[in-house]
C-alpha cells in the first residue's frame, strides 16, 4: 500500500530494478549507522551520569564544615557559596534526568527500530532472492527448450536433405527412398514439437520476467526503500528527541543559574565586615600615650622596690630555671608563692579547669569583654527558652493532675506526681542557673568599657616591663600609701580575672592559715607578700586580697604540648593537653608565665616556652 502511494518515477523498483545487491548493501549500512547512533546516545548518557556524579562529589568535597559559631555569624560570602553548591547539586540532578531520558526515550527507541528494520530487511531480501531464483529457473528451462528446438531443427534439416538426395538417386530402391521420407517426416515432427515447447517456454519466461521486473521485484525494492526511509525518518526523530530532552531540563538549569547569580548578588562586603567586628571585637580601648620617664630624677617607687628587695631574706637565690638575676625584681613575687608545702602543690596539679563543652569557662571569664557579653546573652536566652519549655511541660502535668483528681475515671493522679516532681526540680535548677547567668551578664554590662587591650597594656618604666591594670594606670600609681612597708611588684602578683564572678571564685578558693598568712594553695607566698603593717599573726587580709586581684589581664591561652614536672622554685607543673592562661610572654629566657584556676584557687608559675603552644588575643 505504501509502495502504491510512492511516486512511480522515484521508486527504487523502477529506477534501481537491476541493483538488487547494491540495495541490499545500502540498507545494511543504514541499519549499521542507526545502531552506531544508538551507541553514541549510550556513551553520551554514560558521560552525563559520570558528569553528574563528579558534580555531586565536587559539592560534597567543598561543602563547608558545620560550626555552631559559624552558624551564628555566617558571612554573606559563605552563605552565597553554600547556595551555589545547592544549585550545582541541582544541576547534577538535571544531568541525571537528561541521562535517564536519553536512555529510556532515545536509546531504547533506536534499538527497537534497528531490530525491526533488520527483521523487515531480512524478509524483503529473502523474498527478492526467491523471486530472482524463480526467474532464473524459468530462464534455464527456456534455454533448455531452445537448445532442444535447435537440435531438432538441425536434425529435421538433415533428414530433408537426405530424403531429397535419396529421391534424386536412381540407384536407390523405392524402399530406401520411402525410408528417408519417413525419417524426414519424423524429424520434422520432432522439430515442430521442440519449436512449440520452446515457444511455450518463451512465453512463460517472458511473462514471468515481466511480472518479476515490473511487479514482484519492484515491490520488494519499494519495501526496502520504505524501510530505509523509515530508518532515516527515525534518525531525524531521535536527534530531535535528544534535543527535546535537553529542552525539558533547560528551564530548571536556567533557574539554577539564576540562583547562582542571585547568590552572588547576595554577597555584601560591608555586612561581612560588620560580622568580623561582632565576632572579634574585644571591647578594650586603645592604650593611652606612654609617659616620658626622666631618668635623671629619682623614682621613689623604684627606691621602695629596692628596699623591699633588700629586706627579703634569702631572696637572691630563689630564681627559676633560666631566669637571670636582672629579672628577679619583676618575678620575685611569683617565685615566692611556691615556698610552701610542695605536697599540697602537687595535689593541686591534677585539678582541671572548670570548662564548658566548647572549651571556655562556664562564666566565659577568659573571653574579652564584648565577646563575654555576647556569650552570656546567648546563654541567658538559651536558658530562658529552656525555662519556658519546662514551665509549659510542668503546667501541662499540673492540668493533667487536676483533670485526674476531678475525674478518677480518666486516670490516677499519682501516676503524674513523680513526673511533676522531676519537672519542678528541673525547673528550679534551670531558674537558678538562669539567675546566675543573669547576674553575670549584669556584672559584665556594668563593667567599665575603658579597658586596654592585653597586648598593649604594658609600658616600659625605668628600663623594665611593668603591667598596667584595666583602668590604664600603672601599679605604682595604684599602690597603697607607702608607710615604709613592703609592696610586691606588680609582675609578681596574679592576674585579675576578666569578671567579678571569677574573682569571687578565686576568693572562695583562697586558703588562709590560722596565723593569718596565705597558704601555698592560694598562690601567695608568706615571705614577700605580707601586708604592710601586718605580722605573721595579723588577721586583716582585705588589703592582701585587693593586691592579689589587681593583677594582669590574661594575654591569651596556651596548651601544653608535653608534660612538665616542676623541679625548681617558681616553676609550675602541667600535664599534656592542659589549657592555661598566659599572663606574661617569654622575655628571652625560655620561660613563660602562666596561671590556672583549680578548686584550691589560682595557681601561677613559669613553664618552658618550648613545651606550650600559645594563642594570644588579637
Amino acid at each position: 500500500m505504501a509502495a502504491q502511494e510512492m511516486d512511480n518515477s522515484t521508486t527504487w523498483g523502477k529506477e534501481l530494478w537491476d541493483q538488487f545487491d547494491n540495495i541490499a548493501t545500502h540498507t545494511q549500512k543504514g541499519i549499521d549507522f542507526i545502531e552506531r547512533f544508538g551507541g553514541f546516545i549510550r556513551d553520551r548518557s554514560a558521560i552525563e551520569v559520570e558528569y553528574a556524579l563528579k558534580l555531586r562529589r565536587l559539592v560534597k568535597n567543598y561543602q563547608p564544615k558545620k560550626s555552631k559559631e559559624d552558624e551564628e555569624n555566617e558571612f554573606s560570602s559563605l552563605i552565597a557559596f553554600k547556595n551555589v553548591l545547592k544549585e550545582v547539586a541541582d544541576l547534577a540532578g538535571q544531568r541525571e534526568v537528561v541521562a535517564e531520558n536519553l536512555q529510556n526515550q532515545v536509546l531504547q527507541g533506536i534499538l527497537l527500530l534497528a531490530k525491526n528494520l533488520r527483521e523487515e530487511r531480512k524478509k524483503a531480501l529473502n523474498q527478492g532472492a526467491t523471486l530472482t531464483q524463480s526467474l532464473h529457473t524459468q530462464i534455464g528451462t527456456l534455454d533448455r527448450a531452445k537448445r532442444s528446438y535447435e537440435k531438432a531443427f538441425r536434425e529435421a534439416e538433415k533428414a530433408i536433405e537426405s530424403y531429397h538426395k535419396a529421391d534424386a538417386d536412381f540407384h536407390l530402391s523405392r524402399a530406401d527412398v520411402e525410408k528417408q521420407r519417413v525419417n524426414m517426416n519424423i524429424r520434422n515432427s520432432q522439430s515442430e514439437d521442440a519449436k512449440s515447447e520452446y515457444a511455450n517456454q518463451l512465453q512463460i519466461t517472458n511473462k514471468q520476467q515481466q511480472q518479476h521486473y515490473q511487479i514482484a521485484l519492484p515491490e520488494v525494492f519499494n519495501r526496502l526503500q520504505e524501510l530505509d526511509e523509515k530508518r532515516t525518518r527515525g534518525m531525524k526523530e531521535f536527534i530531535k528527541r535528544s534535543a527535546d530532552v535537553e529542552y525539558e531540563v533547560s528551564p530548571i538549569i536556567a533557574h539554577c543559574l539564576e540562583g547562582i547569580v542571585k547568590a552572588a548578588d547576595s554577597i555584601n562586603e560591608k555586612d561581612d565586615s560588620m560580622i568580623v567586628i561582632e565576632k572579634y571585637q574585644s571591647g578594650f580601648q586603645p592604650p593611652g600615650d606612654i609617659p616620658f620617664e626622666d631618668l635623671s630624677k629619682p623614682d621613689p617607687d623604684a627606691a621602695n622596690n629596692s628596699q623591699t628587695h633588700n629586706s627579703s631574706t634569702g631572696l637572691n637565690h630563689m630564681t627559676g630555671k633560666g631566669t637571670t638575676k636582672d629579672k628577679l625584681k619583676k618575678r620575685v613575687g611569683i617565685f615566692g608563692i611556691f615556698t610552701g608545702n610542695k605536697k599540697i602543690l602537687e595535689a593541686c596539679i591534677n585539678v582541671k579547669n572548670n570548662l564548658s563543652t566548647d572549651g571556655l569557662k562556664e562564666d566565659f571569664s577568659d573571653l574579652p569583654p564584648t565577646q563575654r557579653r555576647k556569650k552570656l546573652t546567648a546563654k541567658v536566652q538559651e536558658l530562658q527558652q529552656k525555662v519556658a519549655q519546662e514551665q509549659a511541660a510542668s503546667d501541662g502535668l499540673m492540668k493533667m493532675k487536676g483533670v485526674y483528681e476531678a475525674n478518677s475515671m480518666l486516670g490516677d493522679p499519682r501516676t503524674v506526681e513523680e513526673q511533676l516532681n522531676e519537672s519542678v526540680n528541673r525547673l528550679d535548677r534551670l531558674r537558678h542557673e538562669l539567675l546566675r547567668y543573669q547576674k553575670l551578664l549584669e556584672q559584665a554590662n556594668n563593667q567599665s568599657f575603658i579597658q586596654h587591650s592585653p597586648q598593649s597594656n604594658r609600658v616600659i618604666q625605668n628600663g623594665q616591663r611593668s603591667s598596667r591594670h584595666s583602668n590604664g594606670s600603672s601599679n605604682h600609681e595604684n599602690s597603697h600609701e607607702d608607710n615604709g612597708e613592703d609592696h610586691p611588684d606588680d609582675a609578681g602578683s596574679l592576674s585579675r580575672s576578666a569578671s567579678e564572678s571569677s574573682v569571687q571564685q578565686a576568693q572562695n578558693g583562697l586558703n588562709i592559715n590560722n596565723n593569718g598568712s596565705a597558704s601555698p594553695e592560694s598562690g601567695l607566698g608568706t615571705s614577700h607578700t605580707s601586708l604592710p603593717g601586718s605580722g605573721q599573726g595579723s588577721t586583716n587580709e582585705q588589703p592582701m586580697n585587693e593586691e592579689f586581684y589587681e593583677a594582669d589581664t590574661p594575654l591569651g591561652t596556651c596548651r601544653a604540648l608535653y608534660p612538665f614536672d616542676a623541679t625548681s622554685e617558681g616553676s609550675i607543673p602541667m600535664s599534656e593537653g592542659e589549657e592555661l592562661q598566659v599572663i606574661e610572654v617569654d622575655q628571652g629566657d625560655g620561660w613563660t608565665r602562666v596561671r590556672r584556676f583549680s578548686s584550691k584557687g589560682w595557681e601561677e608559675g613559669f613553664v618552658p616556652t618550648s613545651y606550650i603552644e600559645c594563642t594570644l588575643y588579637a
